[in-house]
């Protein structure tokens, strides 16, 4: 039992509980080794008690404190006391993508694609390290305070799934390959799958498939065809809707073959979201014929074995389900189980099958060329077989191996170069056998091994084997002057470390502790220190503070303070000032300052105005005591005062007003007086009425501001 203020491993203070899951919860704690804060995770007692998950679940959980990668919280530590099982990883402040989501109903197409750009990377970290996580889903994906994405709970999915974990334990079923469902082989491309349905819930808020059971859901991620999120978000652009139907493809092989091609496509969907670049490949148009060895086909019959093992053992829920389907009359039909593939492949044109027979000659013309190149170059011992992988496109050579048992280390190694193999030693006294001979390799003599594989060899140090010294963490002239003392050649390499002190030594081979031939080589590792790499600084002004967040973001940058300003150029919500300008170079990680624009500043203002009549300038025929219209209007047509009166001065006060100014018009009435004449020859007088004329004029009033 966890309780807060206790010490776990010596050096663990529990200070509060942060989290819970289905397998363990999680709590806040100080290392006092090391002064920091980090995260434990502590198994919850039914899975504690289960010794063979234990066993898999430190295997696995080891496996991934070797992961180092800013997209991946990573694992410290991992132990056990008093039946408390526990890993110990990095404190991430901040909350998981499923929350993250749910506060937001849904995320841009540009801020999806942005967080999904560092979960693949934080994957693909895993993927070249040989790890598979087998659970990705926003649940296990956090977003830290400064908007790092990092990718958790590597390892555990492995160990939890070898177990038979149900998946309403897990939680994961909605986001399940049909490969995994089924419980068939699991590989890099079900975590690209489940990678894919976690895009589509973070552009439209949902999951593709739901069910009223686990089982339900789970015979939907291997019978139904995979929704478009355009179905429920229309604006969503083509390329970024093809990335997440190619990563949710049925079949392993029509996905994304690795984490890069998927980075790659995600990227080119920020440039140009609507163009139509996104890849399909149909295996059944890429396959072709090929020879298969002996030794192929045994692998491959070995292997089928074991997986019918798996399905039988794993997933009886999905049997039962097909069963439950008989029993009420339905007939068993094995197309429902199989993949679904789009329906369109069934329509193929003349002119695909034309390219297709070229393409499969050129696939036989050089699967040729490499069996009788092979055979021409090689000598007896090099002849091994070639495979074409549909998967990758790539070929795939294989040789037998060589036996080098009771030969001097040096031959054997060339030997096995010359086969494309990669020989590594490691030292052992012996009193039987002569110094630097062969006694043993890992791989068998005549075993068939993949180009490129690495082959440790097991080589006499004699009787007077020398231990080597541990130099690692020592200066190279302090580790130089300490392997010549004991009789070795040394050979000096260097490379880049975060971790280790520039001069100073971060690896050695052979390591210390192994016996070998005094005045053997022992090469040693030099830190060059950090390696210096700079961001250049995006240009944000003018960006929505959402996209410049991610411009930020996606550059490697952190967003700091965020504050909001009036600004006459830049448009309300728009980023108007950033405190690093565009194109220099900083620190991966900086903390960028943005403003925000508010649009223009916003005053009010006042009308404290008295009217005057009238002036001999303005209105040289007006008459005193005559009836005058007044018109007051503001700058922005609102209109504060339309009156006619005959006394002067008019007051007009006004307040709250949101122009700073205004136009008063004054209009007055001018009558001219008859007149009467008589014509001389007749005598007739004609008499000419007076005339009324409307005359006006304008005054310019400023208002104060209030």
């Amino acid at each position: 039992m966890v309780k807060i203020g206790m010490m776990i491993g010596d050096r663990y203070e529990i200070l509060e509980k942060i989290g819970t899951g289905g397998m363990s919860d999680v709590y806040k704690a100080k290392c006092h080794k090391l002064n920091r804060y980090v995260a434990v995770k502590v198994l919850k007692q039914e899975f504690s008690e289960n010794a063979n998950f234990v066993s898999k679940f430190r295997i696995e959980a080891q496996a991934a404190a070797g992961l180092m990668h800013p997209n991946i919280v990573n694992v410290y530590d991992v132990g056990e006391e008093n039946g408390i099982y526990y890993i110990v990883m990095e404190l991430v402040e901040g909350i998981t993508l499923k929350k993250y989501i749910e506060k937001k109903a849904r995320l841009s197409y540009k801020e999806a694609v942005s967080i999904a750009i560092q979960v693949s990377m934080g994957i693909e970290a895993a993927h070249n390290n040989h790890i598979i996580h087998r659970d990705i889903k926003p649940q296990n994906i956090i977003i830290s305070k400064d908007g790092k994405v990092k990718v958790t709970d590597f390892g555990i999915a492995k160990a939890a799934t070898s177990n038979t974990i149900t998946s309403n334990v897990m939680g994961s079923v909605h986001y399940t390959s049909p490969e995994q469902a089924r419980g068939g082989y699991s590989d890099e491309k079900s975590d690209i799958y489940s990678l894919g349905i976690t895009l589509f819930e973070m552009l439209t808020g949902r999951v593709p498939f739901n069910g009223e059971t686990t089982v339900a859901i789970a015979i939907k991620h291997i019978q139904e065809e995979m929704p478009s999120p355009k179905e429920f978000v229309p604006e969503i652009p083509m390329a970024v809707e093809s990335i997440v139907l190619k990563c949710c493809q049925k079949s392993p092989d029509r996905r994304y073959q690795n984490m890069q091609d998927l980075v790659t496509d995600l990227k080119q969907s920020l440039i140009n979201p609507d163009e139509d670049f996104v890849v399909v490949n149909d295996p059944d148009m890429d396959g072709s014929t090929r020879m298969i060895s002996d030794t192929d086909m045994a692998q491959i019959k070995r292997y089928s074995a074991y997986q019918d093992n798996r399905e039988y053992e794993e997933h009886e829920d999905i049997m039962r389900l097909r069963s439950d389907g008989y029993e009420n009359g339905e007939e068993e039909d094995e197309e429902d189980y199989d993949y679904v593939y789009n329906p369109r492949a069934e329509r193929i044109t003349t002119v695909l099958a034309v390219i297709f027979g070229i393409v499969l000659c050129v696939i036989i013309i050089i699967f040729a060329v490499r069996i009788f190149g092979n055979g021409r170059e090689g000598s007896e011992d090099s002849k091994g077989s070639v495979i074409i992988d549909d998967s990758t496109q790539a070929t795939v050579s294989y040789v037998p191996m060589a036996d080098v048992k009771g030969i001097n280390v040096e031959d054997a190694k060339r030997r096995l170069t010359g086969l494309g193999l990669n020989p590594v030693t490691e030292y052992v006294e012996s009193d039987t056998i002569d110094e630097g001979v062969v006694i043993d390799t890992d791989i068998a003599a005549g075993s068939q091994v993949e180009v490129g594989s690495t082959v440790k060899l097991t080589v006499s140090a004699g009787i007077d084997g020398v231990i080597v010294p541990e130099v690692s963490g020592r200066t190279f002239e302090e580790a130089e002057s300490s392997l010549i003392n004991h009789g070795f050649s040394v050979n000096k390499s260097e490379s880049y470390s975060d971790t280790v002190e520039e001069g100073k030594v971060i690896s050695q081979m052979p390591v210390s502790g192994n016996k070998v031939p005094k005045g053997s080589v022992v090469t040693v590792t030099v830190s060059k220190g950090k390696e210096e790499v700079k961001i250049r600084v995006p240009n944000l002004v003018g960006l929505s503070e959402q996209d410049g967040t991610v411009e930020a973001i996606e550059a490697g940058l952190s967003i700091g303070s965020v504050s909001y300003v009036y600004s006459e150029e830049v448009p309300e919500g728009h980023i108007c000032y950033q405190s690093y300008s565009q194109g220099s170079y900083v620190d991966p990680g900086t903390v960028l300052d943005i403003k925000v624009s508010q649009g223009a500043e916003k005053y009010t203002y006042k009308c404290n105005k008295s009217i005057e009549a009238p002036s001999v300038d303005e209105a040289p025929d007006y008459v005193p005591g005559s009836e005058v219209g007044i018109k007051l209007v503001t700058d922005d047509n609102k209109v504060l005062l339309d009156i006619k009166t005959t006394t002067f001065p008019q007051a007009a006060n006004f307040y709250g007003l949101t122009a700073s100014g205004g136009t008063i018009t004054i209009s007055y009435t001018v009558t001219t007086a008859g007149s009467t004449t008589t014509n001389p020859d007749t005598g007739e007088t004609v008499t000419v009425p007076g005339a009324t004329e409307t005359k006006s004029f304008e005054r310019r009033v400023e208002f104060i501001q209030e």
